[in-house]
This record gives structure tokens, sequence and C-alpha cells, in this order.
């Protein structure tokens, strides 16, 4: 049952996201049409694929379609080159074709293995999210971006290729762990913070609620978060100015999963202890007031998120931040908080506020 559609209106990149439940139990109506021919590769995870891969696939097999399936381990550590080669693998040996569609079953790191594997293979397929985490639903199945992680940082290799569609089942929440559904929630809290006043104000009110994982207001926060997403990424589909907003704490947080190792935090614990280190620091800098900051960390707190960061020691950090993506003429470049619902991009940091905001002791870090 499709309970609410979007669509991401890119010029020649055009595509729906389906948010409704049941919707893997009907691949005929939900994915067949999505496909060039009905040739698949379904790639998953080592814990989903008993949980639903085996199901989808043969009811994909029932409608007449050939089904490759792709096994990988589960987890953030496994995002690498390795897991990567392995879809490529498993490609050339069946002999798939360039009509071919990749289908990413899974949380953001499955998403974005496949999702590169497709961009890559053949000089780039078809593929198809069907995220089955919170943190997938509302953030990274969402907008093209692709890749894997590097010993160096998070996500340092990969390549834009938009999905045919975006298929949210949230009967796929059911069965995920309370921590990695609070790690969404972070996602969630995220276009509040950066863009969406109202609905930072709606989350305030509902929290307790899309913790309960009530219904209605799952469905809701999912829809409104898309909504932002998509709303960004058809204004800067290659983050050359407004998608650079939906990297609030994420340097910070990067170089807290980098530097604990890959899989210690999970993404949204890391970007939400990243975000209340934005707001300390976008206060230090004279920018947001801190009544505002504390907005933002007890919106944190109560969603069971870490408001503090491990203490990586400032060499660290500023090694790690060093090495983000968003570095520019060898500067670290910050999403800052001009209020507690707007947030700004390209932002230099004063080296001694950087220094204070990031050493043992300060608001939002371990000591």
């Amino acid at each position: 049952m499709i309970l609410r559609t979007l669509q991401v209106d890119l010029p020649g990149h055009a595509y729906p996201i389906l948010i409704g439940r049941g919707l893997l139990q009907d691949p005929a109506t939900y994915l067949l049409p999505a496909l060039a021919r009905p040739q698949v590769a379904l790639v998953s995870n080592t814990t989903l694929t008993p949980l639903y891969g085996a199901t989808l696939a043969a009811r994909l097999r029932e409608a007449g379609v050939q089904v490759l399936e792709i096994t990988l381990p589960d987890g953030e550590a496994y995002k690498t080159r390795d897991s990567f080669n392995q879809i490529h693998d498993a490609l050339l040996q069946a002999r798939f074709e360039r009509r071919c569609t990749v289908i990413a079953l899974g949380g953001g790191v499955i998403g974005d293995l496949a999702g590169y594997a497709a961009a890559t293979f053949l000089r780039g397929v078809a593929f198809i999210q069907v995220p089955t985490t919170l943190l997938a639903q509302v953030d990274s199945s969402v907008g093209g971006k692709t890749g894997l992680n590097h010993p160096l940082g998070k996500n340092l290799i990969g390549a834009f290729h938009q999905p045919r569609r975006v298929l949210a089942d949230l009967d796929t929440l059911v069965t995920l762990p309370d921590r990695e559904y609070r790690a969404g929630v972070a996602e969630v809290i995220k276009y509040g913070f950066i863009r969406d006043g109202a609905f930072l104000t709606w989350l305030e009110h509902n929290i307790d609620a899309l913790l309960a994982r009530d219904d209605a207001v799952l469905a809701e926060a999912v829809y409104q978060s898309c909504r932002n997403k998509a709303e960004v990424v058809i204004a800067d589909e290659r983050e050359s100015g407004e998608r650079a907003l939906l990297n609030l704490g994420h340097t910070f947080g990067h170089a807290i999963e980098a530097g604990l190792g890959f899989g210690t935090w999970l993404h949204g614990e890391a970007v939400a202890a990243g975000m209340v280190l934005a707001a300390e620091t976008s206060c230090a800098a004279g920018l947001l007031a801190p009544a505002a900051r504390d907005r933002v960390r007890a919106l944190v707190a109560r969603a069971g998120l870490p408001v503090q960061a491990p203490d990586l020691g400032l060499e660290r950090w500023i090694e790690l931040m060093g090495s983000d993506k968003k570095v520019d003429a060898g500067q670290v470049r910050f999403v800052l908080l001009t209020a507690a619902d707007r947030a700004v991009h390209g932002r230099t940091v004063d080296a001694a506020i950087l220094a204070r905001c990031l050493t043992a002791g300060a608001p939002g870090i371990h000591a």
C-alpha cells in the first residue's frame, strides 16, 4: 500500500520515491515497471537476505525476472573496495548486460556500494534503491550519491548516479534494532536544523512518538525528510552549493567514524554528536545564540543520541577533518548554524575557536 509519493524532478534523471507498507510483497507492481529488461542483480547483506532478500528474489523469479543474488557481509567495516569488486565479479561472471538493473536492498552501506557498482559496470547501468533502515530511507537512498570508504576517510571514492526509483517500505523498519533506528532519527532531525523550522517544531512535539515508531508519525517523518532532501537535490544535484547543507555535523561525524574505526559508532550516532559540535562551534564563532545551541542539543538528547563526541585528540581531529571531501583550497569548510533551523555552508573557522571546541573538557567533548 502506497502511503505517500514524491517525485525527484532532476532533468534527465527524474524518479519517484514510493513510501508505504507491504511494498516488497508485491514486486510486480512496485519494481517491474522500472526494469528496462527482466534481468536483476539483487545486492543485499547476510542479515537482510534471510529476512527479505530470499523472498523478494523468489517473487521476482515468479514474475519472470532473471535474478542474480549477491550477498555481502553486514556492516560499515565492509564498505570497501573488496566488497565493491565482489559485486562486479558476480555481474561479469553472470554475463549481465547493459540493460540490467541493480537493486540495492539494505541500508546506506549496501545502497552506496551497489549504486557505485551500477555507476561503473559497463560504464553505467540502472539501479533501484530499496532502503531497509530509517537512515537510508530518509537520506542516503535519495539523491544519487554512491561510493565506498578508504582507510584515510569516509566516502572518498564514488560517483553521482541517480536511481530509477526509491522504494521505502516502512515494514522493514519493524525488524530494525533500536540503536540503528535512533541513528536514523539523527538524519531526520537534521532537516529541521538546516532548513525547515516548521518540521523542527513538529519533531519537538512528536519525538517520543517517532521513537516509539508510531505509524502515522513515522510515515510523516519519512515523507518530510524525503521532501526536504529532494528539494535540495533538485536545486543542486552535484553539491556545488546548497546541497552541502545536508552535511551538517558530517565533517565532525566522519572524523569520529574514521578515528574510532568504521563501525564502532554508527553513522547517525557520529552525525548526532557532530551536529552538537557544529552548534557549539557556531555559537563560539558568534553565529548562533546560546539558546539556539541549547535547543539543538536538547532535541539530540531527547532522541537518545550522543551529545558528546569522543576525545580524539586535537591533532587527530585536525588530521581527519583535513581528509574530508569538503576541504577546499587546503581549508576545511564547515556547515554551521545561524539559527536552530537555519544552516550556512562553506564556512571556515578560526583555528583558536576550533581548537577550543575540540579540546577535551569543552562542551560537546568527553574529557
